[in-house]
């Protein structure tokens, strides 16, 4: 696990590697909800339609690894959601309300600050015509993107994590990486990263905090 690393030394041989979803933005769950009942849909119904639904859930996978586009995702899903529901930007009216992670954000330009390397590590909902990560403002922090839809790979797929490795030139010892959904951890352990599960916002900083040994501070 790396220890945190006094001014002396070259954090640029280290990295961080954050999630998108859950991680740099709040937890969408809520949003989602409350998205569903503006849509005359009962709240449950945008998770159940992607995760239980078998179409909804081959959708989103073919959606992730760039099978599909965005507009054709929106076609589709908005059908299973129900008849009345309009395909027109279906992935950014869900979204459009989830806020950016503002702390995890700081924390990420403080580990920027103290030389460490960024990685984006995202399994993609598309990116047109709703962006979510130009959307959230964080895109220009990273000095590397490994976003699924462009790499045709998804986590929990191990090559996912040796690609942001490589593309990050550094050890998978030298890394952290943060996601909010376990699945997506024990394949980058394998690897010798070591992982944080993100739970809520302040908790997640505070472990990144003492790990990397670096401050989030907020700009006003």
């Amino acid at each position: 696990m790396p220890q945190p690393m006094g001014t002396t030394e070259r954090q640029a041989e280290h990295g961080l590697i954050l999630d998108f979803a859950g991680v740099l933005t709040a937890d969408p769950r809520s949003v989602h909800r409350v998205w569903c009942e503006s849509e005359g849909l009962p709240p449950e119904a945008w998770r159940a339609t992607l995760n239980d639904h078998p179409e909804g859930r081959r959708l989103y996978a073919a959606l992730e690894v760039g099978e599909i586009d965005q507009a054709e995702w929106n076609r589709r899903t908005a059908a299973l959601l129900g008849v009345h529901v309009a395909p027109d930007n279906l992935m950014g009216r869900a979204w459009a309300a989830v806020p950016p992670a503002r702390r995890m954000a700081a924390l990420a330009r403080a580990a920027k600050g103290a030389g460490y390397r960024l990685a984006l590590l995202s399994n993609s909902f598309g990116t047109n015509p709703f962006n979510p990560y130009q959307q959230a403002g964080i895109w220009d922090l990273f000095d590397v993107h490994v976003i699924s839809e462009q790499v045709r790979i998804a986590k929990p797929d191990p090559a996912i994590y040796k690609l942001t490795l490589e593309r990050l030139g550094l050890p998978a010892q030298a890394c952290v990486f943060v996601d909010d959904h376990p699945r997506n951890l024990p394949p980058a352990e394998a690897l010798g990263i070591t992982t944080v599960l993100a739970t809520d916002e302040s908790t997640t900083v505070a472990e990144l905090e003492a790990l990397l040994g670096v401050s989030a501070t907020l700009s006003l």
